[in-house]
């Protein structure tokens, strides 16, 4: 025995500093993980991609070359924030909500400065981006029903975006403008197969939920049916009771 109530130990028989101040103390700093502070930098290197890209009329090669190594790093943090999160368990809140919306903001604000300046079609830009916030909003529709998990064809499909995009960024000529092209078709194919098989997998998912839920509420209706058929037959005790009564009344 230590003394300690378990309260301010966390349970685990360690006191922590300050007991209950001490233990919102280390929850509100859990926020400030490494993962976290990643997803932080992503958000803030997505202003500074747009300046780095759009400076100088968008055309000059040396600042496309810096708005490259800007969208470079923001995806290969994405990468890591992630892993990180998961391997040693800092997944919060705050990174639930905040990574996906850095991915889609640098991803978005890429898309739009290349067809802005007329070097990739408006039509590409509003796939790929109809289809990200399209699938966002059935995640949200059906969330009630259970969670649709990342595929490996969505993560290919990241990353086939993420090279394309970025080789647009760069100011290629030559065979490399050509291979961008075939990336780009590439990356748009598996953004439209990919979005069609999160919907499929959606309204799989719907279906279950909905049945399980009626299947559900048939089996609490069935066990309230019963319990009322039980309530309203008499018990043997109160038949006899009631014929003793009556042959009372009788005599």
């Amino acid at each position: 025995m230590t003394g300690v109530p378990a309260s301010a130990t966390g349970g685990t028989g360690t006191p922590a500093p300050g007991g209950k101040l001490g233990a919102a103390a280390v929850n509100q700093a859990s926020l400030w993980n490494v993962a976290n502070l990643l997803t932080m930098v992503r958000l803030l290197l997505v202003p500074g991609f747009v300046m780095l890209m759009l400076a100088d009329g968008g055309y000059d090669p040396a600042w496309r070359a810096w708005a490259w190594a800007a969208f470079a790093v923001a995806m290969i943090t994405d990468v890591f924030d992630g892993h990180l999160a998961r391997t040693y368990n800092l997944v919060t809140d705050f990174g639930k909500i905040a990574d996906p919306i850095a991915d889609k903001a640098i991803m978005g604000a890429a898309l739009i400065c290349l067809s802005y300046l007329g070097d990739l079609s408006w039509w590409v830009t509003g796939v790929i981006l109809g289809r990200e916030l399209g699938i966002t909003l059935l995640r949200f529709v059906v969330i009630r029903y259970g969670v649709i998990p990342a595929s490996r064809g969505g993560k290919l499909k990241t990353l086939a975006q993420g090279t394309a995009v970025g080789m647009y960024v760069l100011a290629l000529t030559g065979p490399l403008a050509t291979f961008r092209f075939w990336v780009m078709a590439v990356a748009v194919a598996l953004t439209v197969i990919t979005g069609l098989d999160y919907v499929r997998q959606a309204v799989v998912l719907r279906r279950a939920g909905l049945a399980e839920a009626q299947a559900a509420a048939a089996v609490s209706q069935a066990a309230t049916e019963q319990a009322s058929s039980f309530s309203e037959t008499p018990s043997p005790e109160t038949s006899s009771s009631e014929a003793s009564s009556s042959e009372a009344a009788e005599k």
